[in-house]
């Protein structure tokens, strides 16, 4: 039984790229999309590129049974699923990605949505893979995070405190899978040069200014994490968090106001 690698949001972005990474090892893999044309499309890319076995699906959230079909459908084609990779989330913009959620007008529906999809939506997928784990005693659980569940952001409470809800869950599943060989982890990345960050330019204000490092994070940066977590490069590690941004979240004050601090002493003769 060939071991496959699960990713979901598996099309472009950090998806593809974990989905890639696995398949760079040799894993076979299976891409969920709520698209499922660009599932196919992404998972025959991969196996032409990589030379494994690929195979996409359509997957939309509030749909247990789909997900029970998609995992007895893997299981006929004699493959294991040893990781899985939950990058699919809901942003928690509501209707205005450029305003987020008001707190004062946000309809409880919306607020809602984002922890069904985050949570609950990842728990379905968990427990399935989790039962073919059980058998083998071994699997891995990566959760794609993100630094908004240790550092909030204005308009984005549901989408902070739901990937906060990640976290415990991750640490819950550590405690209630290990016995039987599977772990769980999360990869909370910070920002990350999407397409939309690049065509922003100079006018994109969340840049390698704002970290110790002076960058941020690309896909491949979430990938090589998601990898290592999902592989038994980790083999002892659950129930842990791996934050990839550039060292953002670590700072008190943002890179950018450190510099400004030290000219203003400079100049003072500080």
């Amino acid at each position: 039984m060939n071991k496959a690698v699960f990713v979901t949001g598996g099309t472009v972005g950090s998806g593809l790229a974990c989905a890639e990474r696995f398949a760079k090892e040799g894993y076979d893999v299976f891409i969920t999309s709520r698209n499922g044309e660009r599932a196919k499309e992404a998972a025959d890319e991969v196996a032409v590129k990589y030379g494994v076995f690929a195979k996409g699906y359509a997957l939309d959230i509030r749909d247990e049974q789909r997900v029970i079909d998609i995992f007895n459908d893997i299981d006929s084609l004699d493959r294991f699923v040893e990781t899985v990779v939950l990058n699919s989330a809901d942003m928690g913009f509501g209707t205005d990605p450029a305003k987020g959620m008001d707190f004062f007008t946000v309809p409880v529906e919306e607020f809602r949505r984002v922890f069904e999809t985050n949570l609950v939506w990842n728990f379905m997928i968990v427990r399935q893979a989790a039962l073919r784990m059980k058998e083998h005693h071994k699997g891995a659980v990566v959760f794609i995070g993100s630094n908004t569940s240790y550092r909030a952001i204005p308009n984005r409470a549901a989408y902070g405190a739901s990937k906060g809800g990640i976290n415990a869950m991750s640490k819950a599943f550590a405690i209630d899978l290990g016995p039987y060989g599977i772990r769980s982890n999360v990869v909370l990345p910070g920002t990350i040069k999407t397409a939309r960050w690049v065509e922003m330019g100079s006018n994109q204000i969340v840049n390698g200014t704002l970290t110790p490092i002076g960058d941020i994070s690309d896909f491949y940066d979430i990938a090589n994490a998601a990898w290592f977590l999902g592989s038994d490069e980790s083999k002892n590690i659950t129930g842990a968090e791996i934050i990839v941004d550039g060292g953002m979240s670590s700072q008190l004050y943002p890179q950018v106001l450190n510099e400004l601090k030290r000219k203003a002493q400079t100049q003072n003769g500080n």
